[in-house]
């Protein structure tokens, strides 16, 4: 029957319809709502922006109030001074202080002063910057300047004086001008002596001695005299500016003539630059223009044709007798930005929360169905081997209810036993595999203790492996006996029944049962336990150890859980997975010590092979470890992030013991050539046959001369001459094949005479002889015999020929990037050939198979199957012939592309050939001698600097030396000294 049956086109489950009626009615709602919201924002807005408007004109009425009213207050406090009435100058002098201290408390003043009806006038001005201190032509420190022009006791005309006052009203310095002409009474600020009014409020005009556009307060203070004060337009253009709404609202303070008195940018107050007239309002915007010359609407707006205004015009009285009209144009955009944005934040939050609110609809509608789908889920996640499922919510129906319980315990159970078994596979070493087991058998059993046995091989005894108590493991010595034989009568009955074949025990032990488990009973310090023991078996259910859990016995219901029949199936379930995986390690491990036998039985055929090489392969890997060990604990940034883990230390290991494993292709003849004509033997005989030879035609040839009467002594002489000639000659050619030092020009020269001699051969060299050299005699065309023959021949049939395979290996693109220079003949054995090698014993043919076996080495590794975290193995053991200056073989890499580890076998590789003693051909070297060369090829880029200097500074040599040098090898070393010639220190 199908999970899943097939609904019908017509039909649609329950949750289906409840959540479409539910949310239509949420739609509906929602809509409502907001269209309400909307309406009544707006209107909010607009209330609001007119009562921000009105706000604003009061607002600046207010200022501009209080701007001129301090003014006048302090016009009236000055007005009752006793020395303002007086006419004379030495009285006026006295008012300067009163005045600075008004100008000081009062900044929006720009002068004071007082006049008389005689025409007498006094006035204290502040000096507040350089530009003003010019204008007066006033000394450099000076802070005030007292004009006085007196008409009063002068015969003709005015005097005027100026006097100028520092800081503390000392005075500076003082012009006179003797015929002034300014007279206060033709000012417009003066008022009348008849007039009706006694304070008034000029229109802008420009300050005769300041050249400045403002305006002048003035009020009488008797009936002759009168005090007024000077406020210049652009101190009510800052108060403007302080209104300025939004980035481009306009406000204009205006006169009846539709003069601007101020405005934020007063630059733009004059109508040029030197002019003394106002500029109009109309000429200062646009907006301003149309505002002036069309008005504004009923509802207070204008409309620019770009942009909508609101807009006010209102009188505004500033407390003298002319009025000023203020307009005020604030654009609707701009007023109403933050307004429009809340409007529409809004609505877009309602619409967010009914968008939220649409799948409450939904989720309610499904509740009914909700546990049931969930629980389907959850199967098909267990299905799945997903037991990262979340766990459901309690269900209101019972039945669901339980059943979902049901399914959360056999969840819990297959994730567990899951969980457990991916642990115990991941495990790649045998001992924490055994811990691993052990904890996670103890958490399972909810235990206190535990403990595992194992068999080993084919035996049946018993090897406790592992016990922990309290989650610690514990020494395995506190129990009285760590091997058990099952069989014997003093074993305990629950370990005889299990190794007997039975799969589980389960039983209670008291102190007096207790036996081995005594010291466990102790440190859990109780009374009595239960013991679950579980046997291990593989898969053809042969026993492979014993598990115990130790759980304490309080007889409580609660310590019986455990031991429920389910809890006990399902130990044993994960015990089976725990005894598949430690007899799989076992395997593993087995595998792994064959392995290893199998290569250091390979090394040591490799080093039985010659005996000029025996324990070569032996010591080099106790060496590479040394130093490896060494890199590992260094301080050293070279060797920071050198941490090796388990792998790449069997790796190592591995690479090491089989770093010269392509010797076995190498063959010994070349290996341990000492002389330079030996193969399988040494071919200086055939050589010496040759002279014999030649010997005996020598005395045949002085017996035939003599038969036929010549003289004897003559023949006697020639002939013993001839045989002097001839054994000098062959202990020159005998001396040149042992290759002892290096040969000189003279001495080829000399090879190449005796080479020329003949000696006359009458057998068939082609007798007797294997096919495969028939093969190469074929080369050259069999001659008559007699043949008179060289003495010393490089015949076509001594030169073998390269196989075609080996060449591939050493092609430009080669796949393992070989670059060695090969010959090209395998062998060539030409006597006068091999006899011509100026140094050593060596072809360059036969250094070429030497030094393949490097590359045989690569080659054999490469092909074996190793692991992936082995895949590095050839590698490191094929480069310990290669130069850190790109020099070496086979491919000729360069420090930066080797491997630690590669170049840690270099230096060990080395160092063992240089102080081996069980080389027939050499002796081992002194630590001295061999650590001297290594320092030399260290400046030289042949070895690593930094491992050369870390194998120095932690004596390495001297740690390798104690266990595999000769006493009389090791003798007393300069460390610092190496360093320094190795171009390291």
């Amino acid at each position: 029957m199908p999970l899943n049956m097939p609904a019908s086109k017509r039909q649609f489950p329950l949750h289906i319809h409840i959540s479409v009626v539910f949310t239509l009615l949420l739609i509906l709602m929602g809509v409502a709502l907001g269209v309400f919201n909307y309406i009544q924002n707006t209107r909010i807005i607009l209330d609001g922006s007119q009562k921000l408007f009105s706000q604003i004109e009061q607002d600046v009425q207010l200022d501009l109030l209080n701007t001129y009213q301090p003014i006048r207050n302090t016009l009236n406090l000055l007005a009752l001074h006793p020395n303002v009435p007086t006419d004379r100058f030495e009285s006026r002098l006295q008012l300067l202080q009163p005045f600075v201290q008004a100008l000081n408390d009062t900044p929006a003043l720009s002068a004071l002063y007082l006049a008389d009806n005689k025409g007498n006038f006094f006035q204290v001005r502040p000096l507040r910057s350089e530009a003003s201190r010019a204008r007066q032509n006033a000394p450099p420190h000076a802070a005030y300047e007292a004009w006085s022009v007196q008409r009063s006791g002068q015969t003709e005309g005015a005097v005027s004086q100026r006097l100028f006052f520092d800081e503390s009203l000392t005075l500076l310095s003082q012009l006179s001008n003797p015929h002034e002409v300014y007279d206060p009474r033709d000012r417009s600020w003066f008022i009348p002596t008849h007039s009706p009014i006694n304070q008034s409020t000029t229109s802008p005009y420009l300050f005769f001695s300041t050249d400045e556009i403002g305006t002048t307060l003035s009020k009488r203070s008797s009936a002759k005299t009168m005090i007024a004060a000077d406020l210049t337009l652009s101190e009510l253009s800052s108060t403007l500016g302080k209104h300025l709404i939004t980035p481009n609202t306009q406000i204009v303070l205006f006169d009846n003539d539709g003069r601007a008195v101020a405005y934020p940018d007063a630059s733009k107050l004059l109508t040029g630059l030197g002019s003394t007239q106002l500029s109009k309002v109309t000429s200062l915007n646009p907006a301003l223009n149309l505002l002036i010359t069309q008005g504004i609407d009923a509802n207070q707006r204008l409309d620019d044709g770009q942009r909508q205004w609101i807009v006010s015009l209102a009188k505004v009285d500033d407390g003298g007798s002319n009025g000023l009209q203020l307009a005020l144009m604030v654009p609707e955009d701009e007023l109403l930005a933050d307004a429009y944005r809340l409007r529409w934040e809004g609505t877009l939050v309602a619409l967010a929360m009914l968008l939220l609110c649409l799948p409450l609809g939904w989720l309610t509608s499904r509740l009914l169905v909700k546990p049931l789908k969930e629980l389907v889920q959850e199967a098909n996640a267990i299905r799945r081997f997903d037991f990262n499922y979340p766990i459901q919510q309690q269900s209101p129906v019972l039945e669901i209810d339980q059943l979902a319980a049901s399914m959360q315990r056999m969840k819990e159970t297959l994730a567990s036993f899951f969980e457990i078994t991916a642990s115990l596979s991941a495990h790649t070493r045998f001992e924490p595999l055994l811990q691993s087991v052990l904890v996670e058998m103890i958490k399972l059993g909810q235990a206190q203790a535990g403990l595992i046995y194992l068999t080993e091989n084919d035996n049946t005894d018993l090897e406790l492996k592992g016990l922990i108590i309290d989650g610690q493991a514990q020494s395995l010595s506190i129990l009285a006996h760590s091997l058990i034989n099952p069989q014997d009568d003093q074993t305990p009955s629950w370990l005889r029944t299990l190794s007997a074949g039975q799969d589980s025990v389960v039983c209670a032990l008291s102190l007096e049962q207790a036996g081995d488990l005594l010291p466990v009973m102790q440190a859990l310090d109780s009374q009595s336990i239960h013991v679950i023991g579980i046997r291990l078996h593989n898969r053809h259910s042969e026993t492979v150890g014993v598990l115990a859990l130790i759980l304490n016995n309080s007889e409580a219901s609660s310590d019986q859980e455990p031991l429920s029949a389910e809890r006990i199936a399902f130990i044993k379930a994960v015990s089976g997975a725990a005894a598949v995986s430690i007899e799989s390690q076992r395997l593993q491990e087995r595998q792994k010590q064959l392995l290893k036998a199998f290569i250091q039985l390979l090394a040591g055929a490799i080093d039985a092979k010659s005996p000029y090489t025996g324990g070569h392969c032996q010591r080099v890997p106790e060496l590479t470890f040394m130093l490896a060990k060494a890199a590992e604990q260094s301080q050293d940034p070279n060797f920071a992030l050198y941490n090796p883990t388990d792998e790449e230390w069997e790796a190592l290991h591995i690479a090491a013991w089989l770093h010269d494993c392509g010797k076995v292709t190498t063959p010994e003849y070349v290996v341990d050539k000492a002389t330079k004509l030996e193969t399988i033997y040494d071919r200086i005989h055939e050589i010496r046959t040759r002279f014999e030879v030649l010997k005996c035609d020598a005395w045949i040839s002085y017996w035939q001369a003599l038969a036929q009467g010549g003289s004897n002594q003559l023949l006697a002489d020639q002939r013993d001459a001839r045989l002097a000639a001839l054994d000098d000659d062959f202990a020159f050619v005998a001396r040149s094949n042992v290759g002892g030092e290096a040969m000189a020009e003279a001495d080829l020269e000399r090879l190449k005479n005796i080479a020329r001699q003949t000696w006359t051969r009458t057998l068939d060299d082609r007798l007797g002889v294997s096919w495969e050299e028939n093969a190469r005699q074929a080369r050259r065309e069999a001659p008559s015999l007699p043949v008179t023959e060289l003495l010393l021949g490089d015949k076509p049939e001594h030169l073998f020929m390269r196989a075609e395979s080996e060449s591939e290996l050493n092609e430009s693109d080669n796949p393992w990037g070989f670059k060695l220079d090969v010959p090209q003949y395998k062998f060539n054995r030409g006597e006068l050939y091999n006899l011509s090698i100026t140094r050593g014993t060596l072809t360059s043919e036969e250094r070429y198979i030497i030094n393949n076996h490097i590359v045989q080495t690569i080659l054999m590794l490469d092909r074996l199957p190793f692991p992936n975290y082995l895949g590095n193995i050839a590698e490191i053991a094929g480069g310990h012939h290669e130069r850190m200056d790109g020099k070496g073989y086979p491919k000729r890499l360069r420090r930066e592309d080797m491997s630690l580890a590669a170049r840690m076998m270099a230096i060990a590789d080395i160092f063992e050939a240089l102080t081996a003693s069980d080389r027939p051909y050499k002796r081992g070297k002194t630590l001295n001698e061999a650590l001297n060369i290594m320092a030399g090829m260290c400046h030289d880029g042949h070895i690593d600097p930094s491992l050369f200097e870390l194998f120095m500074r932690e004596h390495i040599f001297m740690q390798y030396a104690r266990q595999y040098l000769e006493p009389q090898q090791i003798d007393t070393v300069n460390v610092d000294a190496l360093l320094v010639k190795a171009g390291v220190d």
